[in-house]
């Protein structure tokens, strides 16, 4: 993924990777795809394997099991910082994690401490991974921003509606079919910043590579008619005003919860 979107992915039907941007099929060459598709068929039975370890280390027979693996790497174009990071989980929770700080695996799982032990000795390893998060990493991050620019400086203004299931429920301000990501959600009450009873929730991608984002607001019936309450949304200097009554409210009985996708990057475990 590359600030949100999805740039390529394995097809485990074709066994390939192939983009999923039209600027990636015409930036990179044959090579390049062949490359990464034996790097990725040279993991998956190796990640089979590690499930069986996992599965004899925390006593399972049987039952279906996941392992995930995420990495990547941030630059900032004002300050030119660069982070990375990389982390590694069983079913759903934190197996392994990689701290680039002081460049020591660590698990959080007493399953996982005989792995991390094992890989913290091999330096020779650490000192790649040093090497792909602060160089290599940074060096294909930067390209895939120059071939992809056009796309990335797209901007979509969001679209926002404020929710609500019953008259006990929260009120939702609902911010959706945005671009790029970074949106700001608050809520003000009779002209005042309001911090009181609100959730915001987590950026969630859309199937079309826009975003959505929610805030909640717990408030009576009572409170809200007798008061002022504004949703205010903030994205790429547009601002977007939504007051609370009755007429803007509208009511949604189905799920809120969106589609979305992960992408998960495969890599190596050893007993």
């Amino acid at each position: 993924m590359l600030n949100g979107e999805v740039i390529s992915m394995y097809d485990s039907t074709s066994q390939r990777k192939v983009p999923k941007q039209k600027w990636m099929a015409e930036n990179l060459d044959q090579q390049y795809w062949d490359s990464g598709t034996e790097n990725i068929k040279g993991t998956e039975q190796a990640y089979m394997n590690n499930i069986q370890v996992a599965m004899l280390r925390f006593n399972q027979t049987a039952g279906v099991h996941t392992v995930q693996v995420m990495y990547g790497c941030e630059f900032d174009d004002q300050t030119g910082e660069t982070n990375g990071f990389r982390q590694e989980g069983y079913d759903g929770e934190d197996f392994l994690l990689l701290d680039l700080n002081v460049m020591r695996w660590i698990s959080p799982v007493m399953q996982g401490i005989m792995t991390a032990d094992r890989w913290n000795k091999d330096r020779g390893s650490l000192e790649a991974r040093k090497h792909y998060f602060s160089t290599v990493c940074i060096e294909w991050l930067k390209k895939y921003l120059e071939y992809g620019k056009s796309s990335l400086k797209k901007t979509v203004s969001p679209q926002v509606s404020l929710l609500q299931r019953s008259s006990s429920s929260p009120v939702v301000c609902h911010a959706t079919g945005f671009y790029p990501k970074d949106v700001t959600i608050s809520w003000m009450k009779n002209d005042q910043e309001h911090h009181e009873d609100v959730e915001v929730g987590e950026l969630l991608p859309n199937e079309d590579r826009t975003f959505q984002k929610t805030s909640k607001l717990r408030v009576t019936p009572e409170e809200w008619k007798n008061n002022k309450f504004i949703c205010v949304v903030e994205h790429q200097g547009e601002t977007i005003r939504k007051i609370l009554t009755e007429k803007e409210i509208r009511t949604n009985q189905e799920s809120l919860c969106p589609s979305s996708s992960l992408l998960v990057f495969l890599g190596l475990w050893s007993c």
